[in-house]
């Protein structure tokens, strides 16, 4: 069974809240796997650490990753993803409340998907949450050869 995993990177327990909650209200049912810091997001997704043994097969559908995270910054996280033929495709969201133009730059220039700033008002960010889930969770199609794409 294919299972498509949401990771999310979010070291604040309100905007955690705020996204899970988001997620349901909008029906995307997808499990959620929460990690609260950039070392944690890592051994994750590289199957390390407190991760070690599982299985890559259920690697995320797409990872939705805040920037400024304790230990290795989400920018970090992204580089080191960006640095291994595994994950190297596996899409990823930057979702944060930086609109610093040098943050930007930063993620595209290490490979992101996708920046969106948080909106402040909760109907806006619910609006947003559901946008990304509906369009990385059914729509998007993962290269072939990634670990996603592979299974499918």
């Amino acid at each position: 069974m294919d299972r498509k995993l949401i990771l999310l990177v979010e070291d604040n327990p309100d905007d955690e809240a705020l996204t899970l909650r988001a997620l349901r209200r909008n029906n995307i049912l997808n499990e959620v796997i929460v990690v609260r810091d950039g070392a944690e997001a890592l051994e994750y997704l590289f199957a390390a650490g407190r991760y070690a043994g599982r299985g890559t097969e259920t690697d995320p559908q797409v990872v939705l990753l805040d920037l400024k995270l304790p230990k290795f910054s989400g920018v970090e996280v992204l580089r080191r993803l960006r640095a291994e033929e595994r994950t190297r495709r596996t899409p990823v969201v930057v979702l944060t409340s930086s609109q610093e133009e040098r943050d930007v730059v930063d993620c595209y220039n290490h490979g992101v998907n996708s920046y969106v700033c948080k909106p402040i008002d909760f109907k806006q960010f619910t609006d947003a949450v559901r946008q990304l889930g509906l369009y990385w969770m059914p729509l998007n199609v993962p290269p072939p050869g990634s670990a996603r794409g592979a299974s499918q």
